[in-house]
């Protein structure tokens, strides 16, 4: 059985014969006028003109004097149709193939044909083709659809062929494109500017979260990746900006789950004079535009949970919940009644078990089974330390918390702005990290600094793309393109690789550009 060394080598002679012949098999430049699709559907208009198409070959058929190729791009696949004569002869200073180069060419090669859009004898709309260029020669072979390409490690580790095979990969990732612009353009329709915030900050914060920690040589210090975009917002909320968001990526060093990446695209937003209540209304809006737009739809069957985003939305009380399940008092209950509840209901009760931390995990396990789409509101203060608090009940927080399908797909606050309030929860949060809790809050004066300027009142809120995830049906690896794995090398490679020394320092001995 030919080993995949054994079709490249294959595809390397190949390559040889056709530099030997005087070609460039990877020319910069192609002259494509339409997509595949786009012939299709403008047949009528298209029949009988010439059109130059490009794309990867997926099938060679060849048939005496007739050839047939089927060409794929993003679009879809068009049939090129070739016949001894029609076909403009070599000529490989323009990169032209005959048709006696044929032999040449295997599937993943991408080509670019010029010629009449016709329909075939059996009803294929067709280039016939005039004159064939090669734009790329492809060393190794694409897997097949009959062939599949199935086993999940390699899927992740390699997506561009994934993408190639499976189609529906590829076109999960267009959702996920539609999902993002369409929150782009919900948010711009309503007033809403879009400014980038700092993904280095030499002090985190915004969420409960363990950062990475990279080092600056040009000022000689370490930094934090960001684990939220909150902080520098709200400064553009106290520098006189009203409505700010932004979208882009964050990073949590912490563990992957089927929820969770240490790397992941958020959007946060800021609405100044606005508070929680009109924070829900806008988010109940966003969600049956942005999913609308994205979907089609907003009745889904996500896992055993059929959930209808066009219903009225539930409110629950978190202290009411936890009451009702677990007979835990979120405000009065000891830290050993906690700690029992957990245990009783086979939840894991770590050694540094805090109060704060221990309800929390009470409730996530209320949590995954809700059905949704439910408001979870009045959180207790020692949850949220940057949520602005209830006037009828001081120890909650004007927070709002969208709950769907078993996951928080979204966290918003009337946000606190009182810098002696907001100072005393960060010395509570620096005492936690200091006391080993590494997602607790650092202390950030500067932050504080800007509170005593003054920051109006606001609301605010974040999501992840764990809400296009859940909606989309799959695990958070699956819902990224390329999602960080450890790094291997299999005996294939380095047998086909031989000058290359694989291991820690494959990298590093790479020559320098300058």
């Amino acid at each position: 059985m030919s080993t995949l060394k054994d079709f490249r080598d294959e595809r390397l002679r190949k390559l040889a014969d056709l530099q030997a012949l005087g070609f460039n098999a990877y020319p910069a430049e192609t002259s494509r006028t339409h997509q595949a699709q786009e012939v299709k559907n403008a047949f009528e208009t298209l029949e009988g003109n010439e059109v130059t198409v490009a794309g990867r070959i997926m099938g060679i058929r060849k048939f005496g004097k007739l050839a047939f190729i089927v060409l794929r791009d993003q679009s879809g696949e068009i049939q090129l149709f070739i016949q001894e004569g029609g076909v403009a002869p070599r000529d490989a200073a323009k990169e032209m193939l005959a048709i006696e180069d044929l032999p040449l060419l295997d599937t993943g090669d991408f080509l670019e044909a010029t010629g009449l859009v016709i329909k075939t004898k059996t009803g294929e709309i067709s280039v016939q083709v005039a004159q064939l260029r090669l734009l790329t020669k492809a060393l190794r072979p694409m897997p097949s659809a009959v062939e599949g390409f199935t086993n999940k490690e390699e899927r992740m580790r390699r997506r561009y062929i994934d993408m190639n095979v499976n189609l529906d990969v590829r076109e999960r990732f267009v959702r996920r494109s539609k999902f993002w612009q369409a929150t782009r353009d919900f948010l711009n329709e309503h007033g809403f500017i879009e400014i980038n915030t700092p993904i280095l900050e030499h002090t985190t914060g915004g969420a409960d979260a363990n950062p990475f920690v990279t080092h600056m040589d040009a000022l000689d210090q370490d930094f934090y990746l960001r684990i939220s975009q909150e902080l520098p917002l709200k400064r553009l909320i106290g520098a006189g900006f009203e409505k700010v968001y932004d979208i882009g990526p964050r990073f949590r060093n912490e563990n992957y789950s089927d929820e969770h990446l240490p790397e992941h695209i958020a959007m946060e937003w800021y609405w100044a004079y606005a508070n929680w209540r009109q924070g829900m209304k806008l988010m109940e809006d966003m969600y049956r535009t942005v999913l609308e737009k994205t979907f089609g739809t907003l009745q889904f069957t996500l896992g055993d949970k059929t959930v209808d985003m066009s219903k009225e939305w539930e409110v629950w009380d978190y202290a009411t919940i936890i009451k009702e399940r677990y007979d835990i008092d979120v405000y009065e209950s000891p830290l050993e009644d906690v700690k029992k509840a957990l245990a009783d209901n086979k939840l894991e009760v770590e050694k540094t078990e805090n109060r704060a931390r221990g309800i929390d995990k009470l409730w996530k396990n209320i949590r995954k089974d809700v059905v949704g789409p439910v408001w979870l509101i009045n959180t207790p203060k020692f949850i949220s330390p940057l949520a602005k608090s209830n006037p009828d009940d001081d120890r909650t927080v004007q927070r709002f918390q969208a709950v769907i399908a078993g996951s928080e797909l979204c966290n918003g606050f009337s946000e606190l702005n009182d810098p002696i309030d907001q100072l005393g929860r960060f010395i509570e949060q620096q005492n936690m990290r200091d006391a080993g809790d590494d997602e607790a809050m650092m202390l950030d004066i500067d932050y504080v600094e800007m509170l005593e300027y003054g920051m109006p009142p606001a609301c605010g809120l974040g999501f992840s793309e764990r809400v296009f995830w859940v909606f989309e049906g799959v695990t958070a690896r699956e819902g990224v393109p390329f999602p960080q794995l450890r790094q291997e090398y299999d005996e294939t490679t380095k047998a086909i690789y031989p000058e290359v020394q694989f291991g820690a320092s494959t990298h590093a001995e790479e020559t320098p550009r300058h």
